[in-house]
């Protein structure tokens, strides 16, 4: 039975139901009508939407990329910010509200201006002049978005032979706070399907909360040993590239004229920490880089803590820069992640590509396109990034650089298609080097570093080889068997199931923490 038909029936077995009704009608009706006279300062009639006299407008459903807001870090949809947290620094403000964005020319321009501890997508409408009055702010954690200032700055941009005037002059330029949709690259099954995959398994703001909440007690506990050593969250957790099954990767940093030894400092702290009621299964790991594994006991979260590896610091906020440079940097680098985990490809431990070779492999490619999503910016910005930074700096770092706007309008499946393709069949393996820092490739030179390596690509920093762990050629067959095969598959199909069984990785993933 209807409302309307309720309350007829009600009527007619109670009389004074209608003489009620009107009563009450008329009485609104007065109130209106003398508002009119009394610059509306009588209320008018509520719904039920709390004090606003009409319902709120419903949910878009679509997927903004709001950088501004202390909720945008994570997620299209915005829950909660990432906190940087080693360095005491406060938490973010509120956030201020979303403005609708417009489209000038019909493509996006967007860019991000720097809060205190938020940084906010935005677009440029038209070309401003550099401002002094509303200068980049910066904050040292959340969601940075960096890059070239204008569209004029790409112009007669080779990604191969990349012209050093390119990078110089760049402005630094007021626009007005807009979203940044990230449903402009979705135009496809393949591009929905990736940004539902990465909305189910980035990391989320309370998987930070309990890696950070971690990292202090540690702090806590290592500086008794060592007074003035401070420890950071570094790697995935904090370059934006995480998803909610990722380690944490701490560095513990100890200053000092004399460099201690970093097997020795881990050999103290695993004595340290078994006594503490919150960590287990300590394990102390003599590689190259040594390491302290240990897992958290109530959550289960496994750490990896090393000593003085600064440049684990220095990449973390790098990469940071990039990730949230273009909107599709994220979902692109988590697709391939989760690909290259699928198809037994992404465990140096095991001779094939660690994680970081697999971001600097995806942001070569999209440096090195004919219209190119991402600039070097090394290159662009090198006091930023130098490699010299005392390292207690190296968060403020970026904090000075403009936006970078793409003119590519490629979607994110033409962009998985494009990487897989790139890998497969245009990369010369045996002849050239990544580079990110010179957003271009390098010729494979017979020094140490390259010799004899079957993949090559540079560490921004050190300019080491990153992809060495892949020593076997057997490893390497492997490796370029699954990249033809894959695109092979993904050129025909466009579907992100026929390479990946991403509804299982989905399932996988909601039930780990």
């Amino acid at each position: 039975m209807s409302r309307n038909q309720c309350g007829s029936d009600y009527a007619e077995s109670h009389p004074y139901f209608c003489l009620h009704e009107i009563w009450q009608s008329l009485c609104w009706s007065l109130v209106e009508f003398l508002g009119m006279f009394y610059g509306n300062k009588i209320p008018t009639r509520r719904s039920g939407y709390g004090n606003e006299p009409y319902p709120p407008p419903r949910d878009p459903g679509c997927y903004d990329y709001h950088h501004g807001g202390p909720e945008a870090a994570n997620s299209f949809n915005f829950p909660n910010i990432e906190s940087l947290s080693p360095y005491e620094w406060k938490p973010p403000p509120a956030a201020a509200p979303p403005h609708t964005a417009s489209t000038t020319s019909g493509r996006k321009r967007h860019r991000n201006d720097y809060s205190t501890y938020a940084v906010k997508r935005q677009r440029v409408d038209h070309l401003p002049q550099p401002s002094a009055a509303s200068p980049l702010r910066w904050a040292a954690h959340p969601d940075q978005a960096v890059g070239e200032s204008s569209r004029s700055a790409l112009m007669g941009f080779d990604p191969f032979y990349p012209n050093p005037l390119h990078f110089l002059n760049t402005q630094v330029l007021s626009v007005p706070e807009s979203f940044t949709r990230i449903q402009n690259y979705v135009k496809d099954k393949l591009s929905s399907q990736m940004v539902e995959l990465f909305e189910a398994c980035q990391q989320q703001p309370s998987d930070l909360d309990r890696k950070e909440a971690c990292r202090a007690r540690l702090q806590d506990d290592i500086q008794k040993i060592f007074p003035a050593a401070r420890l950071y969250l570094t790697g995935s957790s904090m370059n934006g590239l995480g998803c909610r099954s990722s380690d944490a990767d701490v560095c513990l940093v100890i200053k000092g004229n004399k460099r201690p030894n970093p097997v020795d400092v881990l050999s103290q702290l695993q004595r340290a920490f078994r006594p503490l009621a919150y960590v287990e299964r300590i394990q102390l790991i003599r590689a190259k880089v040594p390491i302290l594994k240990f897992r958290e006991r109530a959550s289960y979260l496994e750490f990896d803590l090393n000593i003085n590896n600064t440049v684990g610091i220095r990449n973390t906020f790098l990469l940071r820069s990039y990730a949230y440079a273009d909107v599709r940097i994220r979902p692109m680098v988590l697709v391939v992640k989760k690909w290259a985990r699928h198809n037994q490809i992404n465990d140096a431990s095991k001779g094939t590509l660690s994680s970081y070779t697999l971001v600097l492999m995806v942001l070569h490619y999209l440096q090195t396109l004919r219209e190119p999503v991402l600039p070097s910016l090394q290159r662009a910005h090198p006091e930023s990034f130098n490699p010299s930074m005392d390292i207690d700096k190296v968060p403020d770092g970026p904090k000075n650089i403009p936006p970078y706007t793409s003119r590519n309008q490629s979607s994110l499946g033409e962009l998985l298609l494009g990487f897989l393709r790139y890998y497969a069949t245009e990369f010369s393996w045996d002849k050239q080097v990544i580079s990110v820092r010179n957003a271009t490739t390098l010729p494979k030179t017979n020094s140490q570093e390259w010799r004899n390596k079957f993949i090559c690509v540079e560490e921004p920093f050190e300019r080491t080889n990153v992809a060495r762990a892949v020593h076997e050629k057997l490893k390497f067959d492997a490796i370029k068997a699954r990249f033809a095969e894959s695109c092979r598959i993904l050129h025909v199909r466009k579907d992100l199931n026929s390479i990946l069984p991403f509804r299982t990785i989905i399932s996988k993933e909601s039930t780990r923490r």
